[in-house]
């Protein structure tokens, strides 16, 4: 194949990709109050587990994290001393829901965890990002 030809092809798909790319990144004002609106529902849901038990005893979490504090979810991923390795916000809520709480562990996409972890996150907004911190 012709060197021109080529470039000609190549400018023709990277120009067709980023089109593409710009006419995804678009959204209205509608679809923003309408994610909002979903986040929010979910931040709620999660306040609601926060605050019952998810376990086979009558602990919750917000016995030991009133109002979520103390979680730090900005600080995740990191080493985390009780797993002995570097975990997830995800996988640190499995730990106190199968250990304190004495439950079941949630799968990762399951939408309870996707509720805490909402609720845990929302609750620290404007808190910056430090993963790996202690």
């Amino acid at each position: 194949m012709p060197k021109i030809l080529r470039i000609i092809i190549l400018t023709i798909v990277s120009l067709t990709f980023a089109a593409s790319a710009a006419v995804c990144d678009e959204f209205t004002k509608d679809d923003l109050k309408q994610w909002n609106a979903q986040f929010m529902s979910s931040v709620k849901e999660g306040e609601k587990l926060f605050h019952s038990s998810l376990g086979r005893n009558t602990v919750s979490c917000d016995m030991c994290h009133p109002n979520a504090a103390n979680t730090h979810p900005e600080t995740y991923p990191k080493f985390q001393k009780q797993l002995g390795k570097v975990i997830t916000l995800g996988d640190m809520i499995n730990w106190c829901i199968i250990n304190p709480l004495e439950g079941d562990k949630l799968d990762l996409d399951d939408p309870k965890m996707i509720a805490l972890e909402a609720y845990i996150t929302y609750e620290r907004r404007g808190v910056k990002l430090a993963p790996g911190k202690h």
